[in-house]
């Protein structure tokens, strides 16, 4: 089968399209047939090995994971020996945060993983973007207990996280303030969003409302400027691990303190959460964004706009065309 190789740590253009051992589905797993898959800001870092720490969980001198890619949507091919949540031909989607693999023409997964079968209302495109942001926004969203009524911050809300956060909050009740640029304002308030503030005419951190939680998506900002923004005893959340790597610190330290804090999660994956999102997909409360679309022998071109930093919401790659 195809699939997009890397063997060393680099740039973009490590990456290539190389002819591999197509996957098997042994017991309780399920063969799944890639339709579309996306390139993110996981699959960028853990493909040049940045920050560092990566390679603590990759491999030290090279890749040990070949084949990136952790959200996909496809079709069943084939299901082995004991499974029966899945059958042959089922439309499916879902995240593959530990094995990766997405990037190909075929991946094999848990029967109990993180799958689910594809709401009727989405295209494979749509399906295989739902997870891997919103997966993280998710994480950030159930760590600070968001309840109906509060007030939420977040900053980076056109990005995969912050789009996906914005919509999961409201679904939960939030008054959400969102900060974007002047050319993405309509957008986000299309998300959902009750307030938008346009960081290219406005410092957010200077403005007077304060905040149960400012959900930092990707860490474009830090604890120290939006801390005067929190309200007593509220919650700073960032994906990121923030200047000096200092966001992991202060998750431990600051809770000591009794006041304002950072808290850090490490996001999970598993069925629940899947299924959580089908539900939400098949309601209309969340849809994800999607900026632009490759095939996967564009691979490398995906990669290099991803490192842009100027996507909104998800970068999608088709890896075979849809048979519906």
């Amino acid at each position: 089968m195809k699939a997009a190789v890397h063997t060393r740590y680099g740039p973009p253009d490590v990456v290539r399209i190389s002819e591999v051992d197509k996957p098997t589905a042994k017991d309780n797993e399920v063969l799944v047939k890639v339709h579309a898959t996306t390139v993110n800001r996981t699959d960028s870092g853990l493909r040049a090995a940045k920050p560092f720490i990566n390679r603590f969980f990759t491999g030290p001198i090279r890749p040990r994971v070949t084949v990136l890619g952790n959200e996909f949507a496809g079709d069943v091919e084939a299901v082995g020996s004991g499974v029966t949540t899945f059958e042959v031909g089922d439309r499916v989607f879902g995240y593959n945060g530990t094995r990766f693999g997405a990037h190909a023409e075929y991946l094999a997964i848990a029967e109990d993983g993180s799958l689910a079968t594809m709401p009727t209302n989405l295209t494979y495109e749509e399906a295989a973007a739902s997870t891997e942001g919103s997966h993280y926004a998710l994480s950030l969203i159930r760590k600070a207990k968001v309840r109906s009524g509060q007030d939420v911050l977040v900053n980076g809300a056109t990005g995969a996280i912050g789009s996906a956060a914005v919509q999961l909050l409201k679904h939960l009740g939030a008054n959400v303030t969102a900060v974007c640029d002047t050319k993405h304002v309509e957008l986000v308030k299309g998300l959902g969003a009750d307030r938008v503030i346009d960081y290219t005419a406005q410092d957010f951190t200077k403005e007077a409302q304060s905040y149960d939680v400012v959900l930092d998506a990707v860490g474009k900002s830090s604890f120290g400027r939006t801390k005067r923004l929190l309200k007593p005893g509220g919650i700073y959340l960032s994906s990121d691990l923030g200047p000096l790597s200092q966001n992991p610190i202060l998750a431990l330290v600051t809770p000591l303190l009794r006041g304002k804090k950072v808290m850090f999660p490490i996001p999970r994956d598993n069925q629940e959460m899947v299924r959580y999102f089908k539900e939400l997909l098949e309601s209309g409360a969340f849809r994800p964004l999607i900026d632009r679309r490759y095939r996967l022998d564009q691979i490398v071109e995906a990669y290099t706009y991803v490192e842009t930093g100027q996507k909104i919401g998800n970068v999608v790659i088709s890896v075979a065309p849809p048979t519906s």
